[in-house]
């Protein structure tokens, strides 16, 4: 896909779309997506998380805008349907309202197409929008990597604003790179590991006897989900809504939604252990950025 016609996503997660396989890797290198802000008179949010994302956006702003080009903060992106309810919806009141999510989607879609930093790449020159990505992210997809658990090196640049960023924000980045990359690719096992594990499976069959009952044959909520969000077949979202309605007021047949939560946290504690080091290089960076975090929002850097 030529590089100008790519859909901006968030710095955020600009900085994390790096994939790649055992014997070579590849990185995504795109510009920057939805959201804007100002810099100037930030209140300090109370979600630790929250601090993070918005420093470390201040701080792309300010390089990006050293290197002569705009740059407006990126609003942290909220969950979708797929991470919110990864095993089976189970919230009757947002199913009712929002089905599987993908009116969601679809607004998210439609509020990048309206973005100031998708705007801003849109309107650079052909000759110049290969320098502004380059500016962002780096020249190459060289000088930070990770091996994740299933063998895959992903690699990102270590050059660039988003790196830039990192760098001022957590201080070690090569060890910010891997416990990020590493942690993701664990919530990622996990949810694999329950929807695999034989409680889960069992618990399953009767929330299907459930939905049969109501009409809706699907063996198993993921399925159900699929037919819903088939992107080359647009269910009316009255329909959608239906469909999750009944998901969710199975999701106690035969305690579903309480087995799964269940195995998420046991497999959640599990991977903790198995893969000790990123998960406590994370913990450890963002409680020793959090200061420095809280400092750059405070003064608008």
């Amino acid at each position: 896909m030529p590089r100008r016609t790519l859909l901006l996503t968030t710095a955020a997660l600009l900085a994390a779309t790096v994939t790649g396989c055992a014997d070579g890797t590849t990185a995504s290198q795109t510009a920057a997506g939805p959201g804007a802000g100002t810099a100037a008179g930030r209140h300090v949010p109370g979600d630790p998380q929250e601090t993070l994302h918005l420093a470390e956006q201040l701080l792309i702003k300010k390089c990006m805008e050293k290197r002569g080009y705009r740059y407006w903060v990126e609003d942290r992106p909220a969950p979708g349907g797929a991470s919110r309810f990864p095993y089976v919806v189970d919230d009757p009141a947002w199913a009712a309202r929002h089905g599987y999510g993908t009116d969601l989607y679809r607004e998210r879609q439609r509020e990048a197409l309206r973005d100031p930093n998708q705007r801003y790449f849109r309107s650079m020159p052909a000759d110049r929008a290969p320098e502004l990505v380059g500016a962002l992210n780096g020249p190459q997809a060289q000088g930070l990597s990770a091996r994740l658990p299933n063998g895959i090196k992903v690699t990102h640049s270590d050059r660039g604003c988003v790196a830039e960023a990192e760098r001022e924000l957590y201080k070690d980045l090569p060890a910010w790179f891997r416990a990020t990359r590493v942690t993701d690719s664990l919530a990622g096992m996990r949810v694999n590991m329950v929807l695999t594990d034989k409680r889960y499976l069992t618990a399953v069959k009767p929330w299907a006897r459930c939905m049969k009952a109501k009409g809706h044959p699907y063996p198993t909520p993921a399925e159900a989900r699929a037919a819903a969000t088939r992107p080359d077949q647009e269910w009316p979202h009255a329909r959608e809504v239906r469909l999750a309605s009944a998901e969710a007021a199975c999701a106690g047949s035969g305690d579903l939604s309480a087995v799964a939560k269940s195995l998420d946290t046991a497999y959640r504690a599990e991977l903790r252990r198995r893969y000790p080091g990123p998960t406590a290089d994370l913990d450890r960076l963002r409680r020793e950025a959090l200061p420095r975090a809280r400092a750059i929002v405070a003064r608008g850097d």
